[in-house]
Formats: C-alpha cells, sequence, structure tokens
C-alpha cells in the first residue's frame, strides 16, 4: 500500500510517524474564509488552540486578522509568531481564558491587544491593571465581556460550551448590566463542527437575552465551531448571520475558527511495525491513539485511512493498535481490498487540526515529525523530536 496511491506527494523517504501538512489545501481554506471577510466586512481570528503550526502564520496573516488564545503560552505564540513578524498589516492577539493568573496577566497586558473575561469578577479584579497599562503606554487594549446564551446544538457533551453547568461566560440570571463600564464588546462560543444553521438558533436566543445590551457595544465575537471550509457548509447562511448583526446593532463582527482553517489540509503517516492475531487480525502501528491523536480515545472518532472501509465493507479486516503499554491503545477496526504488509503505510486524514497539538509523550513514545508540502520547496521535514524532547519535561 503506498501513498503515492491517494496523494500526489512522493513520501518514499519521510520518516515515520510523521504529520504533513499540505500547503495547497491550506490556501484553499484560507481562500474561502477571505471570502467570507470580503462579503461582509468581519474579521476572522485563527484559534490557536485548533492549529498552532507557526511555520504556516505568515502565511495566514495574507488572509486571516490574527490569532486568539486560551492561555499566556498561546498568546505569546500568536504576537511572536504572527503579530510581530507580519508588519503589512494590522494583526490582532486576542485572549479568553476562564480565569486569569495574578503572575501571568501583567504579560498578557504586553502581548495581546483584546481580552475576554469570563465573569464580571474577573473583569473587576483586573480592569485597573487594563487602564493603568493603556494609560501609561497609550496601547490600545479592547476588553470584553464572555456571554453564555444556554443554548446549544452541541451534542457532544465534553465539547459542548454552552451546556448545563458550564464554566463558560455569564449566564442571563447572573448579568448585571451596571458592571459593563469599561467594556467594548461580548463573545460567546457555542459551536463545535457545525454549520450555520446551528449559529443562526444560537443567534436568535442570544438576540432575545442580550440583543438590547449590544447597541452599547463595538464588537461582538461568534467564537468558533464554525465549519466554514466543510464542502456542505451554507456560507450564505453565514452571510446573512454577519451582515445581519453587523447591520441591527453597528458592530464589528469577529470570528475564530481553529478547525475550519486546517480543515482536510494535513495527514498523519504511519508505518506497520507487526502484524499478530487473538481471535482478530491486529495491525501493530508506530502511530498511538494515547499519543499522537488522543481525539480517537476521548471523543471517541473514528479516523480515515486512505484506501480503507467499515469492518467487513472490504476483504481484509484488522484492528489497529499503537506502541504503548495502554491496553486501550486502539485506533479501530478497518478493512482493506488487499492484504496489509509489516513495512506498508498507512495515511490518516484530516489531521492537521487538533491532533497536532494535543499529542504527547505518554509511554516515553516520540512524538511524529512534522512536514510540510509547498510548491516552492515541495515536501520538507521542519522538525524532528528526539528523546531530550521527552525527558527535559520530567525534571
Amino acid at each position: 500500500m503506498t501513498k503515492n496511491k491517494y496523494i500526489d506527494i512522493d513520501i518514499t523517504n519521510l520518516p515515520t510517524p510523521s504529520f504533513l501538512v499540505d500547503e495547497r489545501l491550506l490556501k484553499k481554506n484560507l481562500e474561502v474564509l477571505k471570502g467570507v471577510k470580503d462579503r461582509t466586512g468581519c474579521k476572522i481570528l485563527l484559534a490557536q488552540k485548533g492549529f498552532s503550526m507557526f511555520y504556516f502564520y505568515p502565511l495566514i496573516a495574507q488572509y486571516l486578522d490574527g490569532t486568539t488564545a486560551s492561555s499566556l503560552f498561546e498568546a505569546k505564540l500568536g504576537y511572536e509568531e504572527m503579530e510581530k513578524k507580519v508588519s503589512d498589516k494590522n494583526i490582532e492577539t486576542h485572549i479568553f481564558n476562564p480565569a486569569y493568573r495574578d503572575d501571568e496577566f501583567d504579560e498578557i497586558l504586553d502581548l495581546t491587544n483584546h481580552i475576554v473575561f469570563n465573569s464580571f469578577n474577573q473583569w473587576a479584579k483586573f480592569k485597573d491593571r487594563v487602564f493603568a497599562k493603556i494609560k501609561e503606554t497609550g496601547k490600545k487594549i479592547s476588553c470584553g465581556l464572555r456571554i453564555n446564551p444556554e443554548f446549544s446544538e452541541v451534542e457532544t457533551e465534553i465539547y459542548n460550551p454552552a451546556g448545563r453547568y458550564s464554566r463558560f461566560g455569564v449566564t442571563l440570571e447572573n448579568f448585571d448590566e451596571k458592571r459593563l463600564s469599561g467594556l467594548d464588546g461580548f463573545h460567546f462560543h457555542a459551536l463545535c463542527e457545525q454549520n450555520s444553521d446551528a449559529l443562526e438558533n444560537v443567534l436568535k436566543i442570544f438576540e432575545e437575552k442580550f440583543g438590547k445590551y449590544l447597541y452599547d457595544m463595538k464588537w461582538v465575537n461568534f467564537g468558533g465551531g464554525h465549519h466554514i471550509t466543510r464542502k456542505d457548509y451554507d456560507i450564505e447562511k453565514l452571510v446573512r448571520c454577519i451582515n445581519h448583526i453587523k447591520n441591527k446593532y453597528d458592530v464589528e463582527v469577529y470570528l475564530e475558527p481553529g478547525e475550519a482553517a486546517a480543515l482536510n489540509t494535513g495527514f498523519l503517516v504511519s508505518e506497520v511495525l507487526d502484524m499478530t492475531k487473538n481471535e482478530i487480525d491486529i495491525l501493530l502501528l508506530d502511530t498511538s491513539a494515547s499519543c499522537h491523536m488522543p481525539d480517537v480515545l476521548e471523543m471517541p472518532y473514528r479516523p480515515y485511512i486512505f484506501g480503507s472501509g467499515m469492518p467487513n465493507e472490504k476483504k481484509y479486516n484488522y484492528r489497529l493498535g499503537g506502541p504503548t503499554c495502554l491496553a486501550g491503545d486502539i485506533i479501530g477496526d478497518y478493512s482493506f481490498d488487499e492484504p496489509v504488509k509489516v513495512g506498508d503505510k498507512l495515511i490518516f486524514t484530516d489531521m492537521a487540526h487538533y491532533s497536532m497539538v494535543k499529542t504527547n509523550t505518554f509511554n516515553g513514545i516520540n512524538l511524529p515529525s512534522i512536514a510540510v508540502y509547498t510548491e516552492k520547496d515541495g515536501l520538507k521535514v521542519i522538525r524532528t523530536f528526539k528523546y531530550e524532547d521527552f525527558r527535559n519535561r520530567l525534571s
């Protein structure tokens, strides 16, 4: 089984496991996102929690408006690798965190120009430091409040940011308009891998509960979870939603997709190390569900492999397992038209987002190499990992 049968990149000499991101596919997604910007005047940020491959930040900056972060380190990455390095555009660095740390907040003020607070208590705690920074340096820092509309159509509860008992955002019951002074915007996040009809339904509830306060704001952030670059995504409806809010409330609209930027742009190339049998045929790979694609166990979900089918769909059936000692390090059950042999390379698709940022070195298993394919340079390995990367995390 060879990779060239499925994609037009020669990976004969690519080490395994490797994440491989195709610049051509990334550009296609960025062009779709830019099309939404051009038609609405909205701003779109890269949510780094989904895709933090800063090798491509200069490219992404030519299409999008900056980055959004969930932590100090993500904010620093966005600032250093995009805002600071791209001088020909007004790049923004945003951050949201459920509860900011005292000992990190001054650095956050240095790095960011948009800060979203999770509660009125957090805003009260830090607003004097924000105002002092603005007065001292003249830096423009816009602050907002995360709102919880208490409505979401996300079905998998672990990924539902607006579910019952969610720790994210201010609910209507806890909303106090007297504490809005100094805030410029609202932020909500209630989607996960969804189409624009889900956004439309969330916006109806959001407007019913909080619309009257939006007239006094400068911006509103629709959060992430918009699957804009998916083939069946209704972009026309998204455009209508954005323009409706912009025109009705005279506010700037932000979107911050992470997955949509990198959707279907990358692969994880794995090699079959051995075969065994315990009632069923089992392939042992150099790729681990636990270490290299933990969403397979957390979600769970079943990644697609080029040339594969569902169990019993094709002639040859296998269970795919990883190299760790975890009994549950199982990627899934797959079938193939031809027998799979030791040394064959299997190519997992849609691996650029989330899988890459969630990798870990459990059991001392090494991280996948990182490779890119660009029209200018072809295939290039840009990062490999060694024992020191594992060792230096622990002591």
